[in-house]
């Protein structure tokens, strides 16, 4: 037993298990990183949760799925133009007694109905009904930054995704090459980053209407030479070390040595960088929103609710609540990369410990 013991004691555990032992430490971190990942997963449920479209219809002996295909208001005998008003007829049904019914989401509100009463003219301040109020237009403000939660990350997602993997194989091939082609590489770099970024989308967005896909393409075009520099540095350092020297003596492949040998050991820059790059790609959306060139209107925004509270200062939710909830997932993301630069410190961890 005693034997045992010792060896469980003394059982080697690998430097990214000591990495991830490390961050959970840091709880302030640690709870933030499942606190965004809940609410991220959440944000894809959330036509379930708060939507002007009902989960389930009851009407006339049939079973109606609104939430996920469209019906007309003729269906369920509403004299109205275009899709049915849920709301109403749900009130209706209620009120007929006749075993139809209809189940709504637990916030029946939709990121795109304008909810205008006739009696106040938008925007309105919070109520029970409408939490954090409405917007200019008369949208439920708590739908739009829910909706826009989702948009927000997941851009800054895909585009993390598609920059870290251009700027590793670029930087990593100039780190590992190095010679004439790391340099008019890197002069091929300077030129494209001396590029005036903005200018450039104010161009696009003049000619073309951008989307999410033609926005992450743009920022992806220029974002990706950050994470090259990194790379290469690392590169650099790892290709001069004894264990790629014996892998090229053995007859491995660049391919091999690059992806396997050294790439691995390569990566913490890529994950400690990676939660404030994620607040800068957040921030960038948010910026292009604010002055006009983001996504296209009505896509639910917080940088189009920030302007909106630029031009009605004087109703503060328009103001508090995006920024706040701008302010509050950053904080929670760079929480994260606090702990994560902090667990992945190499002066903490080394192999020989």
């Amino acid at each position: 037993m005693a034997e045992n013991i010792n060896q469980e004691e003394y059982k080697s555990v690998s430097l990214f298990r000591k990495r991830i032992k490390r961050f959970k430490k840091f709880k302030r971190g640690y709870y933030s990183f499942y606190i965004i990942l809940v609410m991220y997963i959440a944000s894809f449920f959330a036509p379930f949760i708060m939507s002007n479209k009902a989960l389930i219809v009851k009407y006339e002996g049939e079973t109606y799925f609104p939430v996920l295909k469209y019906h007309s208001g003729k269906e369920f005998g509403q004299d109205v133009f275009g899709e049915a008003d849920y709301r109403a007829l749900k009130l209706q049904l209620k009120q007929e007694r006749q075993g139809n019914w209809v189940l709504m989401p637990l916030y029946p509100y939709g990121p795109y109905e304008s909810l205008t009463d006739p009696t106040k003219e938008p925007p309105n301040p919070p109520s029970p009904q409408h939490l954090f109020g409405t917007d200019d237009r008369g949208r439920d403000v708590f739908v739009r930054l829910a909706y826009g939660f989702n948009i927000s990350i997941s851009f800054a997602l895909v585009l993390i995704a598609v920059c870290y993997f251009v700027g590793i194989c670029i930087g990593a091939a100039l780190g590992y090459y190095g010679g004439w082609f790391d340099i008019v590489f890197q002069r091929i770099i300077e030129i494209w980053q001396a590029m005036p970024f903005l200018f450039i989308v104010i161009i696009i967005s003049a000619i073309i209407q951008p989307n999410f896909s033609l926005l992450v393409g743009i920022a992806a075009f220029f974002g990706w030479m950050g994470m090259t520099y990194f790379m290469r540095g690392e590169f650099y350092r790892e290709k001069a070390k004894d264990y790629v020297q014996a892998a090229v003596s053995m007859g491995a492949s660049d391919r091999i040595v690059i992806f396997k040998h050294i790439l691995p050991n390569a990566l913490t820059p890529v994950i400690s960088f990676a939660p404030f790059t994620i607040v800068g790609y957040i921030g960038f959306l948010v910026s292009l929103d604010y002055l006009g060139f983001g996504l296209p209107p009505p896509t639910p925004s917080w940088g189009e609710l920030v302007s909106q509270g630029m031009g009605n200062i004087f109703s503060w939710w328009l103001v508090l609540f995006p920024l706040g909830a701008l302010f509050v997932t950053l904080l929670l993301v760079v929480f994260i990369g606090e702990s994560v630069r902090n667990a992945f410190d190499p002066r903490e961890y080394s192999r020989l410990r």
